[in-house]
């Protein structure tokens, strides 16, 4: 079964900006969090938030005390001032795209001009604008309602921000006979917009399209009804438990797309149903190879192969055996900590990677026994390379189990922000790049002669940029579930432009580092071949910015194969020599 994902599916602007804003706040822990109305139109979506103690309200006379988030559709400026006189602390993550539209029917309507909106009359974002307009405000959904207009003087129109771009125009065109001085302002958000044409362009690339978002969303509604005028079998559903699946088990492709209030996690446990359907053309072997790379992935056997082939390559750039216990040293430790801090996160996995999620639970005493027994032998290795190498790695150890569990007491938790290391904004992607630059360039030289420090410390900077820029990218993937849980990991902290801008400045030091070290006689030649993974790794980066690949094994898959080039790379490297 071939599952083309739109590129626009999910989460528009607008909702992961007001997203944030409400997770951010409850988070805060500061006191009661309320929404004034449901913060957007997905059941799932509000059931998490009053789980995370956000509760939707509508009358707000018997508050007085909190905080109150104006959703995304906006509110009119009387209920804003309604708002204000319950003295609750106001927070508005009212979507800039309705900002926008709110000034212009109030500066216009201000200049005695007389406002159509295109629209459904009963939507939140509507019943909003229409309170920004001093003069009487007139909705339209038809453009058979046009001729019921009375007469106006230089009216102007706009757009509900997600209506369907087609319907507009057909409405402006025949506003435009009706009023020959109409004033025209295009509203509809460019992320509506992309996301409507994407959804026609599937016209002859696939057999059914699957819509994913709830059924009392405006926008994925009209996402489902373009998909049928386009003549293509369409399946709206909210969960993967709405799929029809004896229907499109008899379909080789399927195009999914999603309305802009619904999470990835929602979309990626619908993507992951649909692409269990196996079609009947697939051999037993091809499953059974799919099968076993997603077990090496899912349960960080590829993370820890990236982890030995890493240490494979970073013994040649310093000079040393690649052939030693300490690859397999980075394998085994490597394995365990992920294995252990994957399990004790468990919650934001849940929403991150619930294919994961699910297959922690599944194997949950499979992986905390080869997790044990993986950092067992690591201890056991190292106590056979030598005293100070074995205590080092305990240390090691003792950090990386510790990093997911609460360490201040339990009395002052409360009041704290902080209660494990891994809540420090930003730590995690610091802490693993640390762990791997120390197991993989610090532990061998511990007990070593003749260590050539320069070497070392320019493969200890490579190692270090390297793991960083992974355990970054992989805090990209993960933002959604990170902020459901309160994680304030590096992208969450500095947002996602800056943290791509950030990953672009290490690659650009680690590609300095890796060109300047030969030629100031630091390294050998080795280095030019590091630059291979190094590019590939960028070009993951712009497979992620451009949505080649969406979020998911396939995309982690292609992260740590960079990693696993590393290895591949000083095989060749020591074969020519």
């Amino acid at each position: 079964m071939k599952v083309i994902l739109a590129k626009t599916a999910g989460f528009c602007m607008g909702v992961r900006r007001a997203m944030e804003i409400v997770m951010a706040e409850a988070n805060k822990k500061e006191g009661p969090l309320f929404t004034f109305g449901p913060l957007i139109h997905n059941q799932q979506v509000l059931d998490l938030l009053e789980s995370k103690g956000v509760r939707a309200v509508d009358d707000v006379r018997d508050l007085t005390s909190g905080r109150i988030i104006i959703r995304a559709h906006g509110i009119p400026p009387r209920k804003r001032e309604l708002l204000e006189r319950t003295g609750l602390k106001i927070i508005d993550a009212t979507c800039p795209k309705v900002t926008r539209v709110q000034q212009i029917i109030r500066h216009y309507s201000n200049k005695g001009q007389a406002a159509i909106i295109v629209g459904d009359r009963n939507h939140a974002e509507v019943i909003g604008l229409m309170g920004y307009s001093k003069t009487p405000a007139h909705v339209i959904e038809d453009e058979t309602e046009v001729a019921d207009l009375p007469f106006m003087e230089r009216p102007f129109v706009v757009a509900q921000t997600t209506q369907n771009e087609e319907k507009f125009n057909e409405i402006v065109n025949a506003l435009k006979k009706r009023f020959p001085d109409l004033q025209v302002f295009d509203t509809i958000c460019d992320a509506t917009h992309e996301r409507q044409q994407e959804v026609r362009t599937f016209k002859g690339e696939v057999d059914a399209v699957v819509v994913v978002g709830g059924y009392h969303s405006a926008n994925t509604q009209r996402l489902a009804r373009i998909s049928e005028e386009e003549s293509l079998p369409t399946f709206h559903v909210e969960t993967e438990q709405d799929l029809d699946k004896n229907q499109l088990s008899k379909m080789s492709v399927i195009g999914l797309t999603a309305g802009a209030s619904t999470p990835h996690w929602m979309i990626r446990n619908v993507l992951q149903e649909i692409e269990a359907l196996h079609d009947r053309r697939e051999t037993f072997l091809t499953r059974q190879l799919k099968q076993a790379f997603r077990f090496m992935a899912l349960s960080n056997l590829l993370a820890a192969s990236g982890a030995f082939s890493l240490a494979y390559a970073a013994a040649i750039m310093e000079g040393r055996d690649p052939v030693s216990p300490f690859p397999l040293l980075a394998f085994l430790y490597i394995y365990a900590m992920h294995v252990f801090n994957r399990y004790l996160d468990k919650g934001a996995s849940a929403y991150n990677d619930p294919d994961r999620a699910a297959f922690l639970k599944t194997h949950r005493v499979l992986l905390n026994i080869t997790g044990i027994t993986g950092l067992g032998m690591a201890l056991a290795l190292s106590y056979v390379v030598g005293m100070i190498t074995f205590l080092s790695l305990t240390v090691l150890s003792v950090l990386g189990v510790i990093y997911s569990v609460p360490v201040v007491p339990e009395q002052i938790r409360a009041r704290s922000r902080y209660s494990k290391i891994k809540d420090i904004p930003g730590s995690r992607s610091l802490s693993e790049a640390l762990a791997w630059t120390a197991v993989i360039t610090l532990l061998p030289v511990l007990e070593a002669r003749g260590v050539d420090v320069p070497a070392t410390i320019m493969t200890g900077l490579v190692i270090l940029t390297l793991s960083y820029a992974r355990a970054i990218f992989f805090s990209l993937l993960q933002v959604q579930g990170d902020l459901m849980v309160g994680t304030e990991t590096l992208p969450i902290t500095l947002g996602e432009r800056r943290t791509l801008i950030l990953l672009r400045i290490i690659f650009l030091i680690a590609a300095a580092i890796l060109l300047v070290s030969p030629t100031l006689g630091m390294a050998g030649m080795f280095c030019y071949l590091m630059l291979i993974p190094l590019c590939t790794l960028w070009l993951s980066l712009m497979a992620y910015e451009r949505q080649w690949l969406s979020p998911g094994i396939a995309l982690e898959a292609l992260i740590e194969s960079n990693f696993l080039l590393t290895g591949l790379l000083a095989v060749v490297w020591q074969i020519g020599r």
